[in-house]
């Protein structure tokens, strides 16, 4: 008997869609296997490694036998290092029980939308946005509705932009700052509006801060630095891109108590704890000398100056400023009359430039390529030549 896929798998499995930065990546992979020599901009990475105090401190817990099962949101140590480093650097003030720590920044904003959103929810998402953040809501049995911030503005959404589009319906904000494919920041007047906005409407505001020690415009920025409104606050961390710490999968979330709470419990029956050796490379991270992340932003910063010089030599291409992360979305829309969709230029450029890129239909918009300056400066200045070179032919 034939059997259908529909009637096989779930209805939720079927809201969501395979995350486009990773078949990009696959798609890479293969004609590296073939032996291609590509420039990738594709990964969203540090290409820095993970720095030695880190490194050192899971090697000592593996040999001094740290390796069982620990506190499902977190050892108490690690969870007091998150609270202090934060208020530290933002003037934020949680206590470790509104303190937990996730197999990576991803799943923090999983378990939150689990918890927090339910079926018939709207959750408000700027675009453009990480690819992730439609399908998770969608798993979720909600429905995004999208706030367009585009080249003219920046890409930076602003707090009038949010609430017009606040309804009955509305459960939930979710904002990315410095923003992940833009670079945009949100300029602190609208943070500080949207933050009380939400207090006063009693919708939850879940921010996305993977990338906030990465902002060039000054001062850093966090919505945990609001305390008046941290009942309504949810902030989403990592140290994926702050300690170049991707693969150890290492992310956290603070809030309020009974949220923190309801994660936990949802981890529990999930991944339980993450890696205990990886709870001590955190704690060295977090408590130790911060350096390191000052270094690397100085040399991010030459590479997104790199990038947007690059780009300002391919007739035709425009691009916004980023003002953090480590990316840049320049806009193709002149090309794509001759191509077709910004997905078919990516393919193009990486079947005959050789360049990764992402395509805007993975953020959601329909104009843009995003490139990751997260590589060496070699490689900034050889693939945008090839891109010069490629969209000199069309």
């Amino acid at each position: 008997m034939t059997t259908t896929a529909a009637a096989v798998f779930s209805d939720r499995i079927g809201r969501i869609e395979i995350s486009a930065t990773m078949a990009v990546t696959a798609e890479a992979a293969k004609l590296r296997a073939q032996g291609a020599k590509l420039v990738d901009f594709g990964a969203g990475e540090p290409h820095f490694p993970t720095p030695r105090h880190i490194k050192d401190a899971a090697i000592e817990a593996i040999q001094n036998n740290f390796t069982k099962y620990t506190m499902v949101s977190g050892i108490p140590e690690l969870r007091q290092a998150i609270v202090d480093r934060h208020a530290a650097d933002f003037g934020s003030s949680y206590s470790p029980d509104e303190a937990i720590f996730s197999t990576g920044g991803k799943l923090a904003i999983f378990n939150a939308i689990q918890v927090l959103i339910d079926h018939g929810d709207e959750v408000i998402v700027p675009t453009p946005y990480w690819v992730s953040y439609k399908d998770i809501v969608q798993y979720a049995g909600a429905q995004c509705v999208f706030v367009e911030a585009g080249d003219a503005e920046g890409f930076r959404v602003t707090a009038d932009a949010i609430e017009r589009a606040i309804t009955p319906k509305t459960k939930a904000i979710l904002l990315n700052s410095p923003s992940n494919p833009s670079g945009a920041v949100i300029a602190p007047k609208d943070l500080e509006r949207i933050v009380h906005l939400a207090k006063e409407r009693g919708i939850w505001l879940l921010l996305d801060e993977c990338y906030v020690y990465l902002q060039y415009t000054g001062a850093l920025v966090s919505g945990g630095s609001f305390t008046d409104a941290k009942d309504n606050i949810l902030v989403l961390g990592s140290l994926s891109k702050t300690y170049a710490m991707t693969g150890w999968r290492a992310g956290f979330a603070l809030g309020p108590k009974a949220v923190i709470a309801a994660m936990s419990k949802l981890q529990s029956q999930s991944t339980s704890s993450t890696a205990s050796f990886v709870q001590k490379a955190a704690i060295a991270a977090l408590k130790g000398d911060q350096a390191c992340v000052g270094t690397m932003r100085a040399d991010y910063l030459k590479l997104r100056d790199e990038s947007l010089a690059g780009l300002a030599k391919i007739p035709g291409v425009t691009c916004v400023k980023p003002e953090g992360a480590f990316y840049v979305y320049p806009n193709v829309k002149h090309y794509l009359g001759k191509v077709g969709t910004a997905m078919e230029l990516s393919k193009r450029l990486l079947h005959e430039a050789h360049v990764v890129t992402v395509p805007g239909e993975a953020f959601g918009t329909t104009e843009h390529i995003r490139l990751s300056y997260a590589t060496s400066h070699a490689d900034v200045a050889e693939g945008l030549e090839r891109m010069r070179g490629f969209f000199a032919k069309l």
